[in-house]
């Protein structure tokens, strides 16, 4: 396959949009940003100026479709576009009167809600000034055929510097790429499911190009394909009020949370940070079911959480390198500690097992089928009978980055919503806490405060059945050190 031609799985995201109009592929975030030193924001032409300077480092933007539509004889390819204008792509607004973050919320909502025009580089970056302070917000998108969302860092590296008086470093191999390992940079290597999927991803890679060309090979593969279809297409996700027809105009919510006591909850009661944020989404499913009146599923609902497969560093790879594990989420159950046990145990289950691998040969191996006939396989991939829900959890930047000098102070992350899935939750960590970002359809969830409430309720949930620190018994003594009065 030429090295400008979009994978299966790459154009997947096409035919997601093509086959119905409520699914809208593309993914990206809000950067947050307070006003910068001596006050104001700066200028569109400051942003596109410094955009300029660093784009050659993502040459993929600079390229279009060579057909904006899949289903011919072969994959489009990327060409470079001969008319692109980057003013075109960089655009700036102005946030309505107070600016606040339910204004900034309704705005990004907005932005989300409409398509990438295909006969050009499909990706866009807004300026947005007029937040509550003086604050300002670089708001982007970009295709999910182009890149993943580790390969989304490229932007951020595009858009940020990592010191307040300097510029971003000299590209230095994969940590300076767009597709940088989720271990290169500043990304650390990610948590709980992700990370041990790290061998399974490597032989998954080869697979689905290699199952036929090795039959005698391929007991393991298809011993997990069959595990795989059994559990989690055979025996179908529930059916939930939470994929049923959405429409296409999107809401958006968030939940910060500080990841100390994440960190904490973690370490006295076990699993990993990413058990947590499965915890959470968890509790406020479970709180968005019951205010709805509806019925919970006692098999639980079934998240589908991507997995970076990427086994080599190399400088600008886009494109996706994903994988997907598909964890039972217990919102049955009404005790938050044996719901956490509970989540745990799935986790660990799954990580012992070899769904990931299956996903990755499943995934290979409609490589194999011809490009008009790929379509109903996408379909297969992101049905409804495979999941109810999307859960995606990037480790982001553990120390400070600065845009023209001045922090940035939030990081809003976006999942897509395919067809039927009326609920999305992508959660980034940044600094010293962690964001949930809710995107769901508008008529579909417009309770979406009610999952925000429940998320953010559910760390204070595990906080209670953490040991209290001890206090000196005295038994009518003062306590040693104490004074005698």
């Amino acid at each position: 396959m030429p090295a400008d031609q979009l994978t299966a799985l790459d154009a997947t995201f096409l035919e997601l949009e093509q086959d119905d109009d409520s699914a809208l592929m593309h993914i990206g975030g809000a950067l947050v940003f307070g006003p910068l030193d001596g006050g104001g924001t700066p200028t569109i032409d400051q942003v596109r100026e410094h955009v300029a300077a660093r784009l050659d480092r993502l040459p993929r933007y600079r390229q279009r479709l060579s057909t904006p539509r899949t289903g011919g004889f072969v994959w489009p390819s990327w060409e470079r576009d001969p008319q692109f204008d980057l003013d075109g792509h960089i655009r700036h607004a102005t946030l309505p009167a107070p600016g606040d973050e339910r204004a900034l919320l309704e705005w990004i909502s907005d932005f989300y809600s409409h398509r990438l025009d295909r006969s050009r580089p499909l990706w866009e970056i807004t300026l947005l000034d007029g937040l509550a302070g003086g604050g300002w917000a670089l708001v982007w998108k970009t295709h999910h055929c182009m890149a993943d969302g580790v390969g989304t860092v490229g932007v951020v590296h595009l858009l940020l510097d990592s010191d307040a008086g300097q510029g971003l470093p000299a590209p230095d191999g994969a940590a300076a790429s767009a597709g940088a390992d989720e271990g290169q940079g500043w990304l650390p290597r990610p948590p709980g499911l992700v990370r041990w999927t790290a061998s399974a991803g490597l032989m998954a890679a080869r697979a689905g190009t290699n199952a036929l060309l090795h039959p005698l090979d391929t007991l393991e593969r298809s011993r997990a394909i069959v595990d795989l279809l059994i559990r989690d297409e055979l025996i179908a996700a529930p059916q939930s009020s939470l994929n049923e027809p959405i429409g296409a105009t999107r809401r958006i919510a968030t939940v910060h949370v500080e990841r100390k006591p994440l960190e904490e909850i973690r370490s006295v009661l076990g699993g990993k940070l990413n058990d947590v944020v499965l915890y959470a989404a968890t509790r406020g499913l479970r709180a968005l079911l019951l205010a709805r009146g509806e019925a919970l599923p006692r098999q639980g609902l079934r998240a589908m959480v991507p997995v970076n497969i990427r086994q080599t560093k190399k400088d600008g790879e886009l494109g996706n390198k994903v994988s997907s594990m598909f964890v039972e989420l217990p919102v049955a159950e009404a005790d938050p500690g044996r719901a956490y046990e509970l989540v745990c145990a799935a986790s660990e289950r799954h990580k012992a097992g070899d769904q990931a691998l299956a996903s990755s040969v499943l995934v290979g191996l409609t490589e194999l089928a011809p490009p008009a006939w790929h379509v109903s396989l996408a379909r297969l991939l992101y049905a409804t009978r495979l999941f109810n829900v999307t859960i995606t959890n990037v480790p982001g930047p553990p120390g400070r980055l600065y845009s023209f000098g001045t922090p940035l102070t939030d990081i809003v992350p976006i999942v897509p919503l395919a067809a039927d899935h009326a609920v999305g939750i992508a959660v980034i960590s940044y600094a010293d806490r962690m964001t949930f970002g809710l995107i769901a359809g508008r008529a579909s969830v417009p309770d979406l405060d009610v999952l925000r409430d429940g998320i953010a309720a559910s760390a204070l949930e595990l906080a209670v059945l953490l040991p209290r620190p001890r206090r000196a018994r005295t038994h009518g003594r003062p306590a040693a050190g104490a004074k005698k009065t």
